[in-house]
């Protein structure tokens, strides 16, 4: 990436109202006394409060999510920036949600913890909020809050683990995961190169390396007008993360009073440009369900089918795993977002405004590719136009399904074939190895009750491992059919995300053993073939499964969440409000 100067500090924004925190702070009598006397009891003197603005730093620092275990560097980094800008920093955790640890999903506490950032910022003196995130949740339940809170905010992510180097070449995190498992389970690698590989992959802090969720919420924040320019791709340990960190901390104490909030910022246009950068660079399908409730907190009409008719339009672009070769490494020093924006300008809508106080095109204005194999030129693209993500929809996902494409086997793209159902993800592992397993390449492999509501919080299963007979036959794809998601970082056949799920009684809850499905890419459907009699016939004998909890978070989620094609935010969250100062609290 080259050293070009950021536009951090040379588009200022000039305060249109008062600062928030001076409702706290400046109060001469009994409430500005308590405000105050308790940060100097912290050491904090009474020039930080006497009206500078005071800029909230929301870490997702965890020692549960790995993937955000440096951003307390970043956090001090940050507050370097506040300070000499003039601001007055104040730090305070939020829920970290770490892929590698939370179960049974950390999509069940995206919500959650977007509702603790939103009612954090709201019932604090704070005028501008820093967003420090990371792993896959992490950045859309931080934007959700922010956006929902209605206080001005810029992203900084933790930024991309170095490249995994496994027996001289690049492995990455996720995709080269499933593939070596399944190489494993077909014996062709043994447990010690197994392991081997295991102490290879992950040689840095950092977030996954590979297009995975993480990385494509990165650049989407990026896209969407809520992170300084080139934050996305930079390495987590790249010393110009923290200059970047300072950058940003500045320029949230320029942020302080505007009118540049969230809702300003991501309007619809800026959605669509999102949209788009997700079909140029590989995006994850998770971005859909992230994007899509987003957009619900913003009162933004977004809808599934804005991913498909939109992502149709650009050709995949970015050579990076799990669609291509390369890694995020490469990727920035290519010349990262930055670079491919300025590609694209003609593509995207150029009136969007972003936390710089330009446009994206104009922040991006000029930034150069340095490797034409990473960043593709659009007369060469690594895939056509319209490999991104497809939304199908029919007798089986009468509100949609997702499907990536550039991850996809073609040959499968049109596809007939006898339903092998299974009704949770354990009783399909349970049967997994079984070498008389009644399955074929033919075989379309359906696991449901792995929805919203019905796992519950949608895990990361869709990318079904194969049947160990089939892996055995030398076959690495199949089609798999889904109310799951799947890691960014995976890859296959798969469809993904079919609404409504079966917990909800949707039409996946009634398909059967046996019954022929059909999978028509091109001609975006996805069937069960069968007469609408039989399909009446089974769903009046259906029972809703009981709900997995009566208590707590999960009984308030299941009772609450949406569907995955109108994002799986919770229903009284949709909507954002402004946040005037609340009323005392003595």
């Amino acid at each position: 990436m080259a050293e070009r100067e950021t536009p951090s500090a040379a588009v200022p924004v000039t305060p249109r109202q008062p600062l928030r925190s001076r409702a706290w702070f400046g109060d001469g009598g009994k409430n500005g006394f308590i405000a105050r006397h308790h940060l100097r009891a912290m050491g904090r003197g009474g020039h930080n409060f006497d009206g500078r603005p005071v800029i909230g730093i929301c870490n997702t620092f965890s020692e549960l999510t790995p993937c955000n275990g440096h951003l307390q560097i970043l956090a001090d980094a940050v507050k370097r920036g506040v300070l000499q800008a003039g601001g007055f920093p104040l730090e305070f955790p939020a829920m970290s949600l770490g892929e590698p640890f939370l179960r049974p999903t950390s999509m069940l506490f995206r919500n959650l913890a977007a509702m603790e950032i939103e009612e954090q910022i709201r019932a604090n003196p704070i005028d501008a909020v820093v967003l420090l995130t990371g792993c896959d949740k992490t950045t859309p339940a931080a934007l959700m809050g922010a956006a929902s809170a209605g206080v001005p905010a810029i992203v900084l992510t933790g930024g991309p683990m170095l490249n995994g180097r496994f027996k001289g070449r690049n492995v990455g995190s996720g995709t080269d995961i499933w593939r070596m498992t399944e190489e494993l389970r077909a014996g062709t690698i043994t447990q010690e190169e197994f392991t081997e590989f295991e102490s290879s992959l992950n040689r840095s802090a950092g977030h996954c390396m590979t297009m995975g969720t993480a990385s494509t919420m990165a650049c989407l924040a990026e896209a969407l007008g809520m992170m300084l320019p080139g934050g996305s791709g930079l390495p987590a340990v790249d010393a110009r993360r923290g200059t970047l960190a300072e950058e940003t901390g500045a320029r949230a104490v320029a942020l302080a009073g505007s009118d540049l909030t969230p809702r300003r910022i991501m309007t619809r246009a800026a959605f669509e440009n999102a949209v788009l950068i997700n079909a140029a660079i590989g995006g994850s399908t998770n971005a859909v369900v992230h994007l899509l409730a987003l957009a619900g907190r913003l009162g933004v009409p977004l809808e599934l089918d804005d991913f498909d008719r939109l992502g149709a339009e650009l050709p995949l672009l970015i050579d990076l795993m799990p669609s291509g070769r390369f890694l995020m490494e490469e990727f920035a020093y290519a010349g990262g977002l930055p670079a491919l924006v300025n590609d694209l300008r003609d593509a995207l809508h150029q009136d969007t405004v972003t936390v710089t106080g330009s446009s994206l095109t104009a922040n991006c204005m000029g930034a150069q590719v340095y490797d034409r194999e990473v960043i593709r030129a659009l007369d060469n693209p690594v895939l056509p136009a319209g490999r991104g993500t497809a939304v199908v929809r029919g007798s089986l996902a009468p509100d949609g399904a997702v499907i990536k494409l550039s991850a996809a086997a073609p040959h499968l793209l049109d596809h007939t074939g006898p339903a092998l159902v299974f009704d949770s993800i354990e009783e399909y592992l349970a049967v997994a190895e079984d070498p008389t397993l009644d399955v074929s390449a033919e075989t379309v492999l359906i696991v449901r009750n792995t929805g919203p509501r019905g796992y519950p919080g949608m895990p990361e299963v869709g990318n079904l491992p194969l049947p160990k007979k089939l892996l055995d036959a030398g076959i690495r794809d199949m089609v798999r059919v889904s109310d799951a998601r799947m890691s960014g970082t995976a890859f296959g056949t798969c469809v993904l995300h079919v609404a409504p799920e079966a917990a909800v009684g949707g039409p996946l809850a009634f398909v059967r053993t046996g019954d022929q499905v059909r999978l028509d890419v091109p001609g975006r459907r996805l069937d069960v073939l069968i007469d609408e009699t039989e399909m009446d016939l089974r769903r009046s004998a259906w029972q809703p499964p009981k709900p997995p909890v009566t208590r707590g978070w999960t009984y308030l989620y299941t009772e609450h969440v949406t569907q995955a094609d109108t994002g799986a935010d919770l229903d009284f969250l949709v909507g954002a409000t402004d946040s005037p100062p609340p009323r005392q609290a003595f």
